[in-house]
């Protein structure tokens, strides 16, 4: 694990490059004033994994009773994700919106994702894709294998940026239990080792 002191760092943890943003800029998703926007926002779907088209598949018979008409039409029509306009496998998308097909709407018009809510209700063992459970970080696989995570910034969490400051909670702290559920305890722990010691002062 290496850090420097200088502004703009780089943290390496383990086999990942890690932006100073991800460790000393504050976030809490505000929810209650985005009320899930980001499930119907933006030019292409969530970035999915490889291993993770499986598991959308085997649940999808658990979850798809939550989802929209349409989306259930876009997920049989197009399968279980679909390539981007950069090459990258996401989510598909509702033809003609940015609506993510795998989303679930309530009676009050909150928007939720179907499968992590299935999985709150103990119904499916796959919570999300990753990357939604990450985000505002971003994961990039650069060329010699190693990973790279940065901070998004996106209009429609700016509540979320001033909420984490009010609230004194960082990017990582915020995202605990997802950079858990992808890189293990034993990398969160070297990543706050890393951020005590940027942060000080």
């Amino acid at each position: 694990m290496g850090f420097g002191k200088q502004h703009g760092i780089i943290v390496e943890v383990d086999d990942c490059l890690i932006s100073e943003e991800v460790i000393s800029e504050y976030f809490s998703c505000d929810y209650a004033r985005c009320r899930g926007k980001c499930c119907e926002a933006g030019d292409c779907g969530a970035p999915l994994e490889e291993s993770e088209i499986a598991e959308v598949e085997r649940c999808y018979p658990v979850f798809s009773p939550l989802m929209s008409g349409a989306g259930r039409e876009a997920a049989e029509s197009k399968g279980f994700f679909e390539i981007d306009f950069e090459g990258d496998i996401v989510t598909p998308l509702v033809p003609g919106t940015q609506e993510c097909a795998y989303m679930h709407t309530d009676p009050e018009g909150s928007r939720l994702c179907a499968m992590e809510r299935c999985w709150f209700q103990g119904k499916c063992d796959f919570r999300k894709p990753i990357s939604c459970q990450l985000y505002p970080i971003r994961i990039t696989e650069l060329g010699n294998g190693t990973l790279a995570l940065n901070l998004h910034r996106w209009d429609i969490c700016a509540d979320a940026f001033v909420k984490g400051r009010e609230e004194k909670v960082r990017v990582y702290q915020f995202l605990k239990d997802p950079l858990i559920r992808r890189f293990g305890s034993d990398f969160y722990e070297k990543l706050c080792a890393a951020a005590e010691y940027v942060n000080k002062d």
